[in-house]
């Protein structure tokens, strides 16, 4: 058996116990902050204060395929080629979906521990996610990788387990709940108690953080049921890391209605329609989440408007917090340039952006404040290990710059285990 595996330039010893990291969807600080207050997160307050606590940086734009990807690959999407969930392709000027495992431009860390013949094990709450979260993963050789919204149609061919339902003993979640998240936690716990694997990461949704502030009713339940599942893993004697893929903000008017910048109506006025084509990156089918809405979004410039001439336009909108060139953006970012927009429009943390009110379908958010991310006001995520570091990461974590995908390597190889 190997003593160690490299991955994108980073050596990961051998774990000594088993190592369970989380990202949790949308998991801003400020639920962890406020829970803290109200004393519903005992474990959680316990990995903080026996273990290490800090706030990390995630990758822009803040959405979660691109950070998702960047964890499980230790790598910015400069190195794995995941830059949102949805992208406009270069030679068809057709938007796509960007999560398929054939647009990766890197392999995973749990694909290459198993390669060296570790147990690892993926679970995601999204279906969106699996197949990315798994490539290269060797399903025939004992890697698990399924997703709880599609827990009931696991196959041992495709995911390597059958009858999860009956494994974890919850019936299918709906996939617009906090339970589609927990019941990842739930099959974690009963897979690491079972199998012991080497490495697990457990990916959750953000619906509870997309519907619910901090403090309200059904986020503190959501984090006390959160925090109940993790003390378990953290009883199995894992190392467990805890990240977020991004955070969340209030994007609404004093009436509760999205505080939008139609970007698509204004460049279509300004130019003329067809000069451009505004891209929502974090479009995904889960559109009760966030009706498409998010802080980040891509210009992709016909011919008739100049990406100058676009910058001049959106730099000057009430809520734009930064506009800049694919070349900036990929430069600053950590971007790969071969994806990127020709202009990139973020707003701030108030306001979100969208193209036309009849491209955006807001069923989803009736009752609801908009709540979403995408921009610089949410790239703050947690970063907790239930064990101290050990001196040398210790000094680099006191050096700050750390980011969402280092979680790994703190969990693997800083742990004072």
């Amino acid at each position: 058996m190997a003593q160690e595996v490299r991955l994108n330039g980073v050596r990961y010893r051998w774990p000594r116990h088993p190592v369970v990291v989380v990202c949790v969807d949308g998991g801003d600080p400020a639920y962890f902050d406020r829970a803290l207050e109200d004393g519903i997160i005992p474990n959680v307050a316990r990995f903080m204060s026996n273990g290490f606590n800090a706030v990390a940086d995630c990758v822009i734009p803040s959405f979660t395929c691109p950070n998702n990807v960047s964890i499980i690959t230790g790598s910015p999407p400069s190195i794995h080629g995941i830059s949102g969930n949805f992208y406009l392709e270069p030679e068809t000027r057709e938007a796509v979906v960007m999560t398929g495992p054939e647009l990766m431009r890197s392999s995973t860390i749990l694909a290459a521990f198993g390669r060296a013949g570790a147990k690892v094990i993926s679970i995601t709450a999204k279906d969106k996610l699996r197949q990315q979260l798994g490539k290269d993963m060797d399903i025939a050789a004992g890697a698990i990788n399924f997703s709880s919204e599609k827990a009931d149609k696991c196959t041992l061919l495709e995911n390597g387990i059958e009858n999860v339902l009956d494994l974890v003993g919850l019936p299918l979640p709906d996939m617009y709940s906090g339970e589609l998240s927990l019941f990842v936690l739930e099959a974690g716990v009963k897979l690491l108690a079972q199998r012991k694997p080497d490495l697990m990461y457990l990916s959750l949704t953000d619906y509870i953080q997309h519907k619910y502030a901090p403090g309200e009713p059904d986020s503190d339940l959501y984090y006390k049921k959160m925090d109940d599942l993790l003390g378990r893993l953290d009883a199995l004697g894992a190392v467990v890391a805890l990240t977020a893929d991004h955070g969340m903000n209030d994007k609404s008017n004093p009436d509760e209605t999205p505080k939008v910048i139609w970007l698509q109506d204004i460049l279509d006025k300004q130019f003329g329609q067809g000069s451009t084509i505004v891209i929502c990156p974090i479009t995904d089918y889960f559109v009760g989440h966030h009706g498409s809405f998010g802080s980040f979004v891509r210009v992709y410039c016909n011919g008739k408007a100049a990406p100058q001439d676009v910058i001049r336009v959106a730099r000057d909108l009430p809520g734009v917090e930064m506009v800049c060139d694919k070349e900036t953006a990929a430069r600053v970012f950590d971007l790969p340039l071969d994806r990127e927009g020709d202009v990139v429009v973020i707003s701030d943390a108030g306001t979100c952006i969208g193209m036309s009110p009849e491209k955006h379908d807001m069923s989803g958010l009736a009752g609801h404040r908009l709540r979403t991310h995408g921009g610089l006001s949410e790239a703050k995520v947690p970063f907790v290990l239930n064990y101290p570091l050990h001196e040398v990461y210790a000094v680099r974590a006191a050096r700050g710059g750390l980011r969402n995908y280092h979680i790994f390597d703190f969990a693997i190889n800083g742990a004072a285990t």
